[in-house]
């Protein structure tokens, strides 16, 4: 129990890292600002039992893309994003 606590708290703070970079990068273009911040916030939310593991697992692959796609302009937001997405394959999502 202990480890999963550990992983939750770390995916908090992975999330809130999220929001921070995501708050400085001026230069994210609205799409991919809004579909992030709708993405973290079901996260978050399911960490706080509002939704089950599912539709966060179903967000996985739309992280993954972020990621990838922010690899060039913002390689630090899109570390974060795959740090995020590992630790929900950690936490069993």
């Amino acid at each position: 129990m202990g480890e999963e606590r550990m992983s939750e708290e770390s995916l908090r703070e992975l999330l809130a890292r999220v929001h921070e970079r995501l708050s400085q990068a001026g230069s994210v273009d609205p799409e991919s600002r809004k579909i992030l911040a709708a993405l973290v916030r079901d996260i978050d939310r399911a960490l706080g039992g509002g939704e089950g593991a599912g539709p966060v697992r179903s967000h996985v692959p739309r992280l993954e893309s972020l990621a990838v796609r922010f690899q060039a302009d913002h390689p630090g937001l899109a570390e974060l994003l795959q740090q995020v997405v590992d630790a929900l394959g950690k936490f069993g999502i």
